[in-house]
């Protein structure tokens, strides 16, 4: 690798120690960029292929959403929440979800990689392992998610009786943003628990593909023990939960302090900050392979 890819890796003179910090950064995301687009040129030479996958996606994720079409026909609500407005948290959650799923999915093969040996390959190489781990394989099908939950989310927008004021876009903006970062620590913290648990990915989908169904129904319509596990300890709720009840104008069950449902992106910054803490940690614990 030539001496100027490896230059950001490297605080300048000038620079201190936020240069270092700032040019592992932006290191850490080209050759993620590098390697997604490696697999995303790969994806694309068999475009049929590509199609039907994409299509597969589409129809797999919208069974979903039907369910709860389903599900009204037989109701007027659920938990006190219409059909557009279950929808408006399906859309959120499902979009933030795909996103980071997109980016990010990849980081549950960790255990695979332990168990198999193939993680020594990864700290061979002058580059992030989470970069190479997270752009592995990167699955442009998973579009599919992204784009029907973007529907479904469109729809409601659309029937939702509400006065889409300048903050309440922000706001819906911000659900959708911090939410892919909050699903994208979820998935970090997880890959970094496989480090000691090899075959702990199904714990993982539990509260990733588990989360995000949960977050596509209201929250009272779940015991408040539930919800404050959510919104306290695994704070999905932050994902669409809080955020969505403001811009319904609906009450908080849980009676929190106003302003909290506000706190999202102070939310998502932390939940980073924890999850690259646990990724230094894991990958400190790593022996290799039969040790």
């Amino acid at each position: 690798m030539a001496e100027a890819d490896r230059r950001p890796l490297v605080a300048g003179p000038d620079g201190g120690a936020f240069g270092a910090v700032l040019g592992r950064a932006i290191w850490a995301v080209r050759a993620y960029c590098f390697i997604a687009a490696m697999w995303v040129r790969s994806t694309m030479a068999y475009r049929t292929s590509f199609a039907i996958m994409l299509a597969a996606n589409f129809a797999t994720t919208a069974l979903d959403f039907a369910a709860i079409m389903i599900m009204f026909g037989q109701v007027d609500a659920l938990g006190g929440f219409t059909l557009p407005e279950v929808a408006f948290l399906y859309g959120t959650s499902a979009v933030a979800f795909g996103l980071s799923d997109l980016l990010l999915g990849s980081a549950e093969r960790v255990g695979r990689r332990v168990r198999d040996g193939t993680m020594d390959v990864l700290l061979t190489r002058p580059v992030p392992v989470l970069s190479q781990l997270a752009a592995d394989r990167f699955a442009l099908r998973r579009l599919g998610r992204i784009v029907q939950g973007s529907l479904v989310l469109g729809w409601a927008v659309s029937r939702l009786e509400l006065e889409w004021t300048a903050g309440r876009v922000a706001l819906l903006a911000s659900m959708v943003l911090c939410g892919t970062v909050i699903f994208g620590c979820v998935f970090v913290v997880g890959g970094a628990f496989q480090f000691w648990a090899q075959d702990a990915s199904e714990v993982q989908n539990a509260f990733t593909y588990g989360g995000t169904t949960l977050l596509q129904y209201p929250p009272t319509v779940f015991g408040r023990e539930l919800v404050r596990g959510v919104t306290f300890v695994v704070p999905l709720a932050f994902v669409n939960w809080l955020p969505a009840l403001r811009v319904l104008g609906r009450d908080d069950p849980l009676g929190l302090p106003d302003g909290l449902d506000l706190a999202a992106p102070a939310v998502a910054l932390l939940c980073c900050a924890v999850a690259g803490a646990a990724w230094r940690a894991g990958l400190r614990s790593y022996r290799s392979t039969g040790s």
